[in-house]
């Protein structure tokens, strides 16, 4: 089992919820809440993961 490395936004604080991204493990990007980190994660697609960083960063998928 390969382990994800999360990496915190660089937007975020210390004191500021955030969540953290993974995009180490080929074939999916595992997102889960920094205040929790053995939380649990959600795992989504390398391609649902850049739609949705295209929707924050323009307001809409292209």
């Amino acid at each position: 089992m390969t382990v994800c490395d999360f990496v915190k936004s660089s937007y975020s604080s210390s004191k500021l919820e955030c969540v953290e991204v993974a995009i180490n493990v080929p074939g999916t990007v595992a997102i889960r809440d920094s205040k929790s980190p053995f939380g649990p994660t959600i795992h989504v697609s390398p391609a649902a993961w850049a739609a949705f960083q295209e929707v924050i960063a323009h307001g809409s998928a292209t």
